[in-house]
């Protein structure tokens, strides 16, 4: 799962056309991390849980302001983005948090 996932990262970071901008994945248990570097800053975007389905990981946004993941909070840009892939959740992070 995690050399699956690390494609498809590395798919959308080259379909993206910008090399100042681009996803970084962490493992820790179920948990997937989407980070993303803009212009050399490395930033938490949002974190997904594995349900041992690729296409129906659990999503939770990055919150600056409670510097946590919120799994029920879906009133943010970008959530229409959200379908349970690892693609869906790092174009919703593009459109929560532009660069």
């Amino acid at each position: 799962m995690k050399a699956q996932v690390n494609e498809i990262v590395a798919r959308f970071n080259e379909s993206s056309n910008d090399p100042t901008c681009y996803y970084v994945a962490r493992f820790r248990g179920p948990y997937l991390y989407l980070d993303r570097s803009d212009f050399g800053q490395v930033g938490p975007i949002c974190r997904l849980k594995y349900t041992g389905d690729m296409n129906n990981w659990e999503f939770a946004i990055f919150k600056w302001s409670t510097e946590r993941y919120g799994p029920d909070e879906w009133f943010f840009s970008g959530s229409e983005y959200v379908d349970g892939t690892v693609e869906g959740a790092m174009m919703a992070g593009l459109h929560a948090y532009p660069v």
